[in-house]
């Protein structure tokens, strides 16, 4: 027969099982471009390397490590904080790999709750061994017909690579709803993924439903730049918080996008921007006011009676 204290063990146990996980949003996640690679020293590179086996220079070894001091500092708010731990994210191609590893001197073991290789946020596939005279001539083609859609023979388009990167964002965020990278509720959690110019292009597209016309304007990331989305004070991600106007103006944000992102540092989760542009008024050659539309009306009937 089971005692009191023993049906009180039992009955905490269940309701401890049944009890939903409070969801704990990462504070910051952090995009960083990989370091210098012999391919970006060199283009030849291409021709006789595979992409994702090109390494990275020993400027791209010291980017990273620089990069990694650069993060730890503002995940650590400069030291001021002491609750903060990383889970990083990272493209199997070598020349991330390596900029990860490089990264990673500047955390001690404490700080690293783990990390996950990730295809869906490699590079863009530009087709197989790459022979330099033709990647020029279709990289010059490209522009003509835009950077978004055009797709390289035997490769992607940025488009293809927005859809993997959204198939991405859906997984990240089962994962943090179902509290896989939160180890201690009291920790501040920062995502650092760590990828490709154009993929992190596409991620900030995607995140914060920038169109295909702003996308054509972005500018890439150096090596080794990183773009840090932080949680402001009502519960939404800007890139404001960390980053001033002057520097999103040089990534190619235009001044609509940086509105939007300093009205962001400040909005409630799940708040509508209803001052964007290009969630509504970009679509349309004007809207009225208001609902006195009476002879609009009368037009529409009589469209409509004749169908």
């Amino acid at each position: 027969m089971l005692n009191n204290h023993s049906t009180n063990n039992n009955v905490n146990h269940q309701q401890q099982q049944h009890q939903p996980h409070q969801k704990v949003r990462p504070k910051r996640i952090i995009l960083v471009r990989h370091g210098e690679s012999q391919g970006n020293k060199d283009d030849s590179a291409y021709v006789v390397t595979p992409d994702y086996k090109i390494p990275l220079t020993s400027t791209g070894i010291q980017q990273a490590q620089k990069a990694g001091f650069g993060i730890k500092k503002v995940v650590s708010d400069k030291g001021s904080e002491k609750n903060w731990k990383v889970y990083f994210y990272v493209s199997p191609y070598e020349r991330t790999r390596s900029t990860l590893r490089e990264i990673g001197r500047a955390f001690p073991r404490r700080r690293i709750i783990g990390v996950r290789e990730e295809c869906r946020i490699r590079e863009q596939d530009f087709g197989n061994f790459q022979v330099a005279e033709r990647m020029k001539a279709i990289k010059e083609t490209r522009e003509k017909f835009g950077r978004f859609f055009y797709r390289f023979p035997e490769g992607e388009s940025a488009a293809d690579v927005y859809d993997r990167v959204s198939s991405f964002l859906e997984s990240l965020w089962r994962d943090v709803d179902m509290n896989r990278l939160q180890q201690n509720a009291a920790d501040d959690l920062n995502l650092i993924i760590i990828s490709h110019g154009l993929a992190i292009r596409v991620f900030l597209m995607k995140w914060f439903k920038w169109t295909v016309e702003q996308f054509e304007y972005l500018n890439n990331l150096g090596n080794c730049e990183f773009r840090v989305m932080q949680l402001g004070v009502g519960g939404e991600y800007s890139l404001a918080v960390n980053h001033t106007d002057e520097e999103m103006q040089a990534w190619g944000l235009s001044p609509d996008m940086i509105a939007d992102q300093r009205w962001r540092a400040h909005a409630n989760k799940g708040d509508w921007n209803e001052k964007c542009p290009w969630y509504l008024d970009a679509f349309f050659d004007s809207l009225a006011d208001t609902d006195d539309n009476s002879d609009e009306d009368d037009e529409s009937k009589q469209f409509l009676d004749c169908l």
